[in-house]
């Protein structure tokens, strides 16, 4: 993943997409604070790099509903931008109908019948979904198939 975003930095600075080429920056940046981070071991797994560019999505996302809301569309319209190019490196979210059917498959193998052990579920639906569904997301779906059990 490292090595895919420095070429495609390479490819945005050719093509003078200044949005694009900054995005970029900032997830490499985001990258090698990870690889350099005191309890890591100098390498970036896909994982953690899908981890990290997830959580910078989220950060975009709440910074343009800011924006919005003060009226600043300008700045709004440049985080949504940034989520944009930063989604096109994340695997494909999961439809609400592939998130039920993952959680159904979840909630019977934790063996999960009531609202109390949520957080058992959660625990496995966080691991194996991450990266393709957003935590609230599943959240709300868990608890939602829970109460209705």
């Amino acid at each position: 993943m490292f090595d895919k975003i420095s070429a495609d930095i390479k490819a945005a600075m050719l093509a003078r997409d200044k949005v694009r080429l900054e995005t970029l920056r900032g997830i490499k940046k985001e990258f090698l604070e990870a690889k350099t981070a005191k309890d890591s071991n100098g390498t970036l797994t896909d994982e953690q790099a899908v981890k990290i560019m997830a959580k910078m999505v989220k950060q975009r996302r709440e910074t343009a509903q800011i924006y919005g809301e003060q009226g600043r569309n300008d700045l709004r319209d440049n985080e949504l931008a940034e989520a944009a190019v930063i989604e096109e490196y994340l695997p494909k979210q999961l439809s609400d109908e592939e998130l039920t059917a993952e959680l159904k498959k979840i909630i019977e193998q934790t063996g999960a019948t009531s609202p109390a052990q949520m957080g058992k579920v959660m625990g496995v639906a966080t691991k194996a979904l991450a990266g393709r569904a957003d935590g609230r997301a599943i959240s709300a779906k868990v608890k939602e198939l829970l109460s209705n059990m």
